[in-house]
């Protein structure tokens, strides 16, 4: 699944009918990040940015050469003002002749490939993985003969348990609150008529009496966002973005009857090995969270037009594999050898899942990669978990416990330089984490020529990629692993203490560095410091 932020969801918890809502502030607000805050520098601008302009500086005339970075995501629109003319092209292939002239296995493959697309549509929604386990192995475990059991069926019964009760839990969770949220905006709609009011004062609310469940919580709902500062149409917008979240959890994420792959996409999906399917719709029915991933690593640099990329002398490649809903392996793994079979030098992946259907296929497909030396650039995940101990997939740690030496981990930095420094939805580990890069309220390209800010280290990731990319564009001799630990080792370093994000209630604090490996900030101006001092050693 994308791992991006959604910009307007509220965190809810239900005690019975009393329903405490926490928001974003709204009242009282602090100052807000600046725009394109990630390129700025701490000595200067004291936010934890990378020092765009001063590593170009430092580089002076040092133009490079041209490297292709892999986007392997929803889509990507890649028609936007500020990237259609760093897309990739392949240059073995006519457009549109509906023949393979570069004999790859992909026809019309211009500009990627998608590989969850068929014939005449695309795949736009999917389940979670874990609702595909869940249905694959619930016929023989949720009654099972343990008479006839082998060791093997043992193992996976065990496993099978763990995948009932979460799938049950998070099911539960979210019928129950997409429920909850359903009756209070009925309530809310009761009472807004009986008040004879669109927008009430505070003190109407709270001399009002519910008459039933429904007002009971759309009074409770009313008075927290007024006491926010909150309109009432901002309100209900926030009532509205819960309920279709929940609601497409239950109608595509979570719901053991959805399942379109084979309708759509047509491939014998049990087969691995299987790597000539999908189609060359790059782009598909939302683009939103590729593009901007890609504005963020390489948006072309001082047009004048909304924002700058990182990296100034990149190829986009787009491989679209990640719908809405979790990708899946196969595909995942048939991205990246796609990927990495057409010159990818760098790959960012801002998806992931905790659950895993064939982790063989990714990690050979991975392997494949490092036989080709390509960066890939993960971002760790949004659920504010230490992922050394929860599993975040695909991920660099391969069955036979070998890490691979070419892959990062990125998790996400908020534009603050206080305790909330580490965003407050970043995954994070110690043994796990690389580094940390800017990933709160970073600016760039969305569909449509349109520029907005978004969140997550989905956003992390390719600031990161970005940073591998003009590394590698200008210091082609380092290899993959070279450009990891040029990042890893000219990190700014964090010496203070942050809150944890999942126990922020708390008000735990440690130390960052326990946070990575690295314990700092991806810097760029760093970092090709470090590079040209690598490439003069190696002389």
């Amino acid at each position: 699944m994308n791992l991006g932020i959604p910009k307007r969801m509220l965190i809810a918890t239900a005690l019975t009918i009393n329903v405490s809502f926490s928001f974003a502030q709204k009242k009282n607000e602090p100052a807000k990040a600046a725009e394109g805050w990630h390129h700025l520098e701490l000595k200067l601008n004291k936010v934890y940015g990378i020092n765009t302009e001063g590593a170009y500086k430092l580089l002076g005339g040092n133009k490079g050469s041209k490297v292709i970075v892999a986007v392997i995501d929803g889509g990507t629109d890649i028609n936007h003002e500020d990237l259609k003319e760093i897309i990739w092209t392949n240059p073995g292939e006519t457009p549109n002749n509906g023949v393979d002239d570069d004999k790859n296995g992909y026809v019309d493959d211009l500009h990627g490939w998608n590989f969850i697309g068929g014939k005449e549509e695309n795949i736009h929604h999917d389940t979670y993985e874990l609702t595909r386990l869940y249905v694959k192995m619930k016929p023989k475990y949720n009654n099972p003969d343990t008479v006839k059991f082998t060791k093997e069926d043992w193992v996976e019964y065990e496993k099978f348990l763990d995948v009932r009760d979460d799938y049950e839990t998070q099911f539960g969770r979210a019928k129950s609150t997409y429920d909850l949220y359903t009756e209070v905006d009925r309530g809310v709609n009761s009472l807004l008529k009986k008040l004879r009011t669109t927008e009430p004062v505070l003190e109407d609310v709270l001399q009002y009496t519910p008459l039933n469940k429904g007002e009971i919580g759309a009074k409770g709902y009313l008075v927290t966002c007024i006491k926010q500062g909150m309109t009432t149409k901002d309100a209900r917008a926030e009532l509205t973005s819960v309920k279709e979240y929940y609601g497409k959890q239950l109608e595509y994420y979570l719901n053991t009857g959805y399942n379109q792959r084979q309708q759509i996409v047509g491939d014998f999906y049990e087969s691995a090995n299987q790597r000539n399917y999908g189609n060359a719709d790059v782009i598909g029915p939302d683009a939103g969270h590729g593009t901007h991933v890609a504005g963020i690593i390489a948006a072309i640099r001082n047009n004048g037009k909304g924002m700058n990329g990182i990296a100034d002398n990149v190829s986009i490649m787009v491989v679209r594999v990640v719908p809405d809903g979790d990708e899946r392996d196969k595909d995942v793994a048939n991205a990246i050898r796609y990927a990495a079979d057409n010159g990818a030098s760098v790959i960012n992946m801002s998806f992931g899942k905790y659950y895993v259907y064939n982790k063989k296929a990714v990690d050979d497909a991975i392997k494949y990669a490092m036989s080709k030396d390509v960066l890939m650039v993960h971002a760790a995940g949004n659920d504010y978990s230490n992922i050394d101990y929860r599993t975040h997939y695909p991920t660099s740690t391969l069955d036979d416990s070998t890490k691979v030496t070419g892959w990062m981990e990125v998790g996400a930095l908020n534009w603050t330089t206080d305790k909330t420094l580490m965003a407050a939805f970043s995954n994070f580990g110690h043994a796990s984490v690389d580094v940390f890069a800017p990933g709160v309220d970073i600016f760039s390209t969305v569909p449509n020529n349109e520029y907005k800010s978004e969140s997550g280290t989905s956003m992390a990731a390719p600031v990161t990629a970005g940073v591998g990319a003009l590394i590698r564009s200008r210091y082609p001799t380092l290899t993959a692993e070279q450009v990891k630990q040029v990042i890893i080792k000219s990190v700014v370093p964090i010496k203070k203490k942050v809150l944890i994000p999942s126990t922020r209630k708390k008000k735990e604090k440690v130390k960052f560095k326990k946070m990575s490996i690295s314990g700092g900030a991806v810097n760029m101006y760093n970092a090709i410091v470090l590079a040209s001092q690598t490439v003069g050693a190696k002389k």
